[in-house]
């Protein structure tokens, strides 16, 4: 019969097992898959020898006679979820060597992804030394007898991934209820490694690839939309992918170096991106909020020689075409290669793009190869060139993916730049991948306009940084986010008063992220599932981390990271050296804590500490209790912390703000009120109109040390 059934399986969903040996190691054994359909049993069932048993429940095998053939008999365990012995009885079965088959979540996942884990997985796990196996049922939330919201295939590619078997941690020096805790989180992580590593070893690793993969059954679904009004489905962005691809080809067939990118948020940009990896060429977008002379600095860094930009976002931003044609740049004007596709032309795409969605890949680079040259803001310094592989944007995507529960309901709405990596990455690729509606939005300092788009469009998901977040929140009525789920923050340090007005204002919990564009951009995230305030979130899967002593400060290290998505090395030589030596660690160059349960808390950039009489005094830590301090200032303002060489003392703190009353006693007395000393305490205060920012909205420290010492 299980022959029969594995056949027919086979058949329907292309059904494949992996590691499926490890099932016939000797008891006592717990099988824990995931659970998203209401017949994930029958594809474990089929796997397994006769001495497995399904724990089930006999409450609800009565609800009719089907659930009492399938829930009752020689195969199954049944116990009385409402009962205190039904762990107890489990227990005993395992002691004696039993097997036995576990949906941990204890109930069929209504979005599609991993659920948090019942404590009586771990009472048994910790009572009776039953050593547990994951298994990640992969593709079988798209089943039409799957009760989550995600659009359904009639028949999709099922498959079933085993780890090999696992061995719990010794948690015998804690207490009961804190044993059980630790236990259901490393479960958790074990079951949520297990489905990155499959995604890594069974996903397509090339971007376009990737979005492909998830295009090809539902070419009509509408994915983006920018503030014009103008929308894409699959198929017409893949049919302008091939169509630009085959301008690439013509005007691109000698240039070797990077393409760079002048163009704001809007669809074209994103077919763009696609087209040029259809050709195999790599896009570098540039950051033009930081000027011309920044621009061509990167571009000649990069080797840029060809531009792809458009006539009116060069008069919008205020760049003359000959700034960067005397440079030697070539310029390819967007809207002169669109007016040049004759109708033919058009149709031939469209009709070769739905016949087989995967003739817009035209040639598909290996995972290795360079995916995309992001610049780093150059807040502290001047911007590095960054070389990120396909493999590193994809595996950041899966990273995000399997810790979040994103569902084919939820629409993001993204107003970061490109240039900027959370954006590119998280903000525009990501929604790709998975198939979720994009609404663009060019812009994220239109403070007023953002929040009324973002109630129109019923957006779920928002991406956005401190500063912009504090802009909206001065201009937003309570109802514009009605229908946000997430909000994501990034790039810059989420501050308390942030995080109040939002939950109070809004009704919206704001998960801090953190990552660095070496690291395409992810690192850690708090999540629905697993948040802590005050932290940035526990690491994603796939990421190691070693804290490196930093000396005068005791309570945390110097923060290195290894992982498929660290980057492939910088273009700058005297920085990518250093980079090639640490043999694939990454030198995040922030100080952190990470506590006993994973959650990483950001302490200070290593340049932003000052030794002050010996001591190490954080200028984030500053910042920090600075931030919402005053708020009879009103909140428009601002207030940033540097340092400036002092012969007595070896470094002097000086306050910059924008508020021309705050004075050093005020500071002072602020400080001394949240437990910080007297070190801490700046000696002066300047008074600017503004303080500068990068486009990101993140401080740029550069320009303000500039200023510091200028005056």
């Amino acid at each position: 019969m299980k022959f029969i059934i594995r056949s027919l399986l086979r058949g329907l969903f292309s059904f494949r097992a992996y590691n499926e040996a490890v099932l016939k190691t000797p008891g006592p054994l717990l099988l824990i898959p995931n659970h998203t359909s209401w017949i994930d049993w029958l594809f474990v069932y089929v796997l397994l020898d006769d001495d497995w048993r399904f724990v089930t429940s006999s409450t609800t095998a009565q609800a009719s006679w089907l659930h009492r053939l399938v829930m009752l008999n020689h195969r199954t365990f049944p116990v009385d979820t409402t009962s205190p012995y039904a762990v107890k009885r489990m227990a005993e079965f395992l002691r004696e060597g039993g097997k036995l088959v576990l949906f941990a979540e204890g109930r069929i996942s209504l979005t599609g992804t991993l659920g948090k884990i019942f404590d009586g997985t771990s009472f048994l796990l910790n009572k009776t030394k039953a050593k547990p196996i994951c298994c990640y049922l992969r593709g079988s939330f798209r089943l039409p007898l799957s009760p989550n919201m995600d659009r359904k295939v009639g028949f999709p590619r099922v498959s079933a991934h085993f780890s090999d078997v696992l061995t719990p941690p010794n948690v015998e020096e804690l207490r009961p209820v804190e044993r059980r805790a630790r236990l259901s989180e490393w479960l958790r992580d074990r079951l949520t490694a297990q489905q990155f590593e499959t995604e890594q070893a069974f996903a397509p690793r090339n971007v376009l690839a990737a979005i492909v993969e998830t295009a090809a059954w539902q070419l009509d679904q509408k994915i983006l939309e920018e503030a014009t009004g103008q929308t894409l489905t699959y198929r017409r962005l893949l049919t302008g992918t091939r169509l630009l691809s085959h301008e690439w080809q013509k005007v691109l067939a000698d240039n070797k170096e990077p393409v760079g990118l002048l163009l704001p948020n809007v669809n074209a940009t994103v077919v763009v991106f696609l087209s040029l990896w259809s050709t195999g060429k790599t896009p570098a977008p540039l950051n033009y909020s930081s000027g011309i002379a920044a621009m061509l600095a990167c571009a000649q860094l990069a080797g840029i020689r060809h531009i792809i930009t458009s006539h009116a976002f060069l008069e919008r931003i205020h760049i003359p075409p000959e700034k960067l044609t005397e440079a030697g740049i070539t310029l390819l004007w967007l809207e002169d290669i669109n007016a040049s596709f004759s109708t033919p032309c058009r149709l031939t795409a469209l009709l070769l793009v739905s016949l087989c969605p995967r003739l817009s890949i035209r040639t598909l680079q290996a995972p290795e190869e360079t995916a995309v040259i992001l610049f780093t803001s150059g807040s502290e310094g001047v911007p590095k060139g960054v070389t990120l592989s396909h493999a590193n944007l994809t595996s950041n995507i899966h990273q995000m993916l399997v810790v979040n529960d994103f569902q084919d309901t939820d629409r993001i709405f993204n107003c970061l730049p490109m240039f900027h990596s959370f954006s590119l990455t998280v903000g525009t690729l990501l929604p790709l991948v998975r198939g979720l509606y994009l609404f663009l939005y060019p812009s994220p300092l239109h403070y007023r306009a953002i929040p009324t788009i973002f109630y129109d469009k019923n957006c779920t998901i928002l991406l956005s940084t401190n500063t912009f977040l504090n802009g909206y929140a001065r201009r937003a009525n309570p109802y514009d986010f009605r229908s946000l789920r997430y909000l994501f923050a990034a790039a810059e340090k989420i501050q308390d008063t942030t995080m109040d007005v939002w939950a109070q204002r809004f009704g919206v919990r704001v998960l801090q992220a953190y990552g660095t564009t070496e690291c395409s951009p992810a690192l850690a995230a708090n999540t629905p599932l697993t948040p802590k305030h005050g932290s940035v979130g526990r690491f994603l899967p796939g990421v190691e981390y070693r804290l490196d002593p930093v000396e005068g400060i005791a309570d945390a290290g110097r923060l290195f990271v290894r992982g498929p998505n660290i980057m492939k090395g910088y273009l700058n030589a005297e920085v990518n050296a250093p980079f090639q030596a640490l043999g694939g660690w990454y030198d995040t160059g922030d100080i952190v804590n990470v506590d006993a349960h994973g959650f990483v808390e950001i302490k200070g950039r290593v340049k932003r500490f000052a030794k002050i009489s010996g001591e190490m005094v954080s200028l984030t830590a500053i910042e920090e209790a600075l931030a919402g301090a005053f708020p009879h200032y009103g909140m428009r303002f601002q207030v940033a912390v540097a340092a400036k060489p002092d012969a007595g003392k070896g470094e002097a703190l000086v306050a910059v703000t924008n508020e021309s009353r705050l004075k050093v006693e005020e500071i002072r007395t602020v400080l001394q009120t949240k437990g910080l000393n007297n070190l801490s305490v700046p000696g002066e205060v300047r008074v600017l109109p503004e303080i500068p920012k990068l486009g990101t909205g993140k401080i740029d420290y550069r320009e303000l040390l500039k200023v510091i010492s200028s005056s």
